[in-house]
């Protein structure tokens, strides 16, 4: 039977790695002097840092790819690219006057496996070896791993730097949905190089599923779910394809919008995924993510120190965070900086000296109490106002906006404390947008963000 909760609130909205999300960003106002002078006392306060590395290279366009990348299968332009990437640290580095400790990283992509392991090593030295840089003694390093391309030596070079968590992207097992997103990965590639990482000691492995995708059906949920269950993987993202091809282009009109699952048979979908996930004692951790019990992501949500970001979700909340490379987005809690998406002028503002970031946003007293009501709800499931520091001028607002949810219960409020419901989990989207002051201010005229459901 179709739930009428579906029609309801299946509507564009953000999938919120940040607040304000993106295209509600202020970049008039923004300053890469004042983004620099907070990097500088941010650093001076709190030593831990948080690095995220953009590489964008993918041999081949998989066409349910929303990420920015670059296609080719020329590798001479790793070297370049990890030289400008070092250019870029060492701006960075030039602001910040103590000595840091790199608590955390991962590389992203695009493929960062599409880079050899010699130059993954070089760019890793390069971070490392910097003055006034320190490594924890428990570094929490992890990189997206291509199962095609991910070898035995990136795995143990990787190692060998403190990485101890990967992520590889599965989405399905279908052959045919497979030549529909153009990526093809037979179950035994993922099953060797999931081996592979076991055997150089990695303690979180992660698989990546998507549900949603074109001529995908519970069936191929279900066999998805089986071959999960033959390796087990510590972590699983299970999210829901985002289609979106009016913002990237030609890279998602590898299919026809005819070709997707409705928005009812997606919720199936993602309600069947998490009963089989959980029978396997998976653990939903926030919305999209499991976890078995024993994972570093699991204990953080138990603890109430789970936080998220543009990395996903995190162990420890990083309030330092520097991107690196093409698009990336680093976050100093106070404000966000993106850099510039396109690879040759990124390196034209490196060769004149100048800042690689070209649009940012400064968070004001609102916009920062927003954001971590939103952060409760993604996290913990709950926020409340009781304190004098969650609570904010246009409240009333949003909780005239919440009385749909309540009504559908979908949440529950009771003495100014707001908890989502088993029933609100799968649309803990709706809820957040309820607290979106920019998104409610600001309703733009073309769709920019996928369905919710």
């Amino acid at each position: 039977m179709k739930d009428p909760l579906i029609d309801k609130y299946n509507v564009p909205g953000p999938r919120y790695t940040s607040y304000p999300t993106v295209p509600y960003w202020q970049p008039e106002f923004f300053s890469v002097k004042k983004w620099m002078n907070e990097v500088e006392s941010r650093t001076k306060a709190d030593p831990a840092i948080s690095l995220y590395i953009h590489l964008p290279f993918c041999e081949k366009l998989c066409t349910f790819c929303g990420c920015h990348k670059r296609i080719t299968v020329r590798h001479e332009v790793e070297d370049p690219y990890i030289a400008y990437l070092l250019r870029e640290w060492q701006q960075y580095h030039s602001v910040i006057t103590r000595e840091i400790t790199i608590s955390e990283l991962h590389l992203g992509g695009g493929t960062p496996t599409f880079f050899s392991p010699t130059n993954l090593a070089a760019l890793l030295d390069g971070l490392f070896q910097q003055p006034g840089v320190n490594l924890p003694d428990r570094p929490r390093y992890s990189f997206e791993g291509h199962p095609n391309n991910t070898t035995k030596q990136h795995l143990e070079t990787l190692y060998q730097y403190g990485f101890r968590r990967v992520s590889f992207g599965v989405q399905d097992y279908n052959e045919r949905i497979q030549k529909a997103i153009n990526r093809i990965q037979p179950y035994d590639h993922v099953q060797q190089v999931t081996m592979d990482a076991r055997a150089a000691g990695y303690e979180s492995v992660g698989h990546d599923l998507i549900f949603g995708l074109p001529f995908q059906t519970l069936a191929d949920i279900r066999r998805n779910i089986k071959y999960t269950q033959r390796l087990m993987p510590e972590r699983i993202a299970f999210y829901s394809y985002a289609h979106v091809p009016w913002i990237k282009g030609t890279g998602q009109r590898g299919f026809d919008a005819s070709d997707l699952p409705p928005a009812n048979l997606k919720r199936d979908m993602y309600e069947y995924g998490k009963e089989q996930l959980q029978g396997l004692g998976y653990e939903e951790i926030g919305f999209d993510h499991f976890a078995l019990p024993g994972d570093a992501l699991s204990a953080a949500s138990r603890k109430g120190t789970l936080h998220r970001n543009f990395m996903g979700y995190t162990e420890v909340n990083s309030t330092n965070m520097i991107g690196l490379g093409v698009s990336a987005i680093s976050d100093m809690g106070s404000s966000f900086a993106q850099n510039e998406k396109n690879v040759e002028r990124y390196y034209e503002l490196l060769d004149a000296g100048k800042s690689t970031v070209t649009k940012g946003h400064h968070l004001d007293h609102r916009d920062q109490v927003i954001r971590r009501h939103l952060l409760n709800l993604t996290c913990r499931l709950e926020t409340s106002w009781n304190e004098d520091d969650m609570k904010f001028d246009v409240l009333p607002e949003v909780l005239d906006r919440l009385e749909e949810p309540l009504k559908d219960n979908l949440i529950q409020i009771s003495n100014n404390t707001l908890s989502v419901t088993d029933r609100g989990r799968p649309f803990i989207r709706n809820i957040c947008m309820a607290f979106d002051l920019h998104l409610h201010q600001n309703q733009p005229e073309n769709r920019i963000f996928s369905m919710t459901v």
